[in-house]
C-alpha cells in the first residue's frame, strides 16, 4: 500500500479471487442472508474472474490498510438511450471493518473515472427503500433520484418460464 490509511481500488484478477471471496461472505452477513461457504465463493470468484472480458471487468475491490475493505459490483450496457454506454451498479459493499474509511467514496470514484475515460455517460444504481446510510451516501455524492421506476426481477420458477418461451 503506497501509505498508510490510503485507499487502493482496481479491477479483481484471478488472483484477488480469495479477497473476493472475503467480501462476498461479509455482505451476505450484513443482510442476514444464509453464510456463504468461503472455499465455494473462492472457487465461485475464480471462475468469475477467469470468464471475465478485460474489455468489461464487472468486480472493482477497495483495500485499505493491507484487507480488502469493499467491493463494487457492474456491468456495462450498451447503448443508453442517448446512444451513450452506461454503467449499472449492482452493488457496492464497504466490510463492517472498514466503514468511514472513505471505502465507499475511493470505490465510486474509481468507477467515475473509468467512466469518463472509456466514453461511459452514466452510473445506474438501486438502493433498498430501506437502507437509508446508503441513500445518504448516494445523497453526499450528488447522486441524482429518478422518477419512481420499480426494481424487478425474474429467478427462480419464473426465470425457468420465462426460457421456455
Amino acid at each position: 500500500m503506497a501509505d498508510p490509511g490510503a485507499v487502493d481500488v482496481r479491477w479483481a484478477r484471478v488472483d484477488d479471487a480469495e479477497a473476493l471471496a472475503t467480501v462476498l461472505c461479509a455482505m451476505a452477513a450484513h443482510y442476514r442472508q444464509a453464510p456463504l461457504d468461503h472455499g465455494r465463493a473462492a472457487a465461485t470468484a475464480r471462475q468469475w474472474l477467469s470468464d471475465e472480458s478485460p474489455a468489461y471487468p464487472h468486480f472493482a475491490l477497495a483495500f485499505a490498510d493491507g484487507a480488502v475493505a469493499g467491493l463494487a459490483s457492474v456491468a456495462i450496457a450498451h447503448p443508453g438511450i442517448d446512444l451513450e454506454r452506461l454503467m449499472f451498479l449492482k452493488d457496492l459493499f464497504v466490510r463492517d471493518s472498514a466503514r468511514d474509511m472513505g471505502v465507499g467514496r475511493a470505490l465510486v470514484g474509481f468507477l467515475a473515472g473509468y467512466c469518463l475515460a472509456k466514453g461511459i455517460g452514466r452510473i445506474d444504481l438501486t438502493a433498498e427503500d430501506w437502507n437509508e446510510s446508503a441513500l445518504r451516501f448516494y445523497d453526499r455524492l450528488g447522486a441524482e433520484r429518478h422518477g419512481q421506476k420499480i426494481f424487478l426481477r425474474l429467478s427462480g420458477t419464473a426465470l425457468k418460464a420465462a426460457a421456455k418461451t
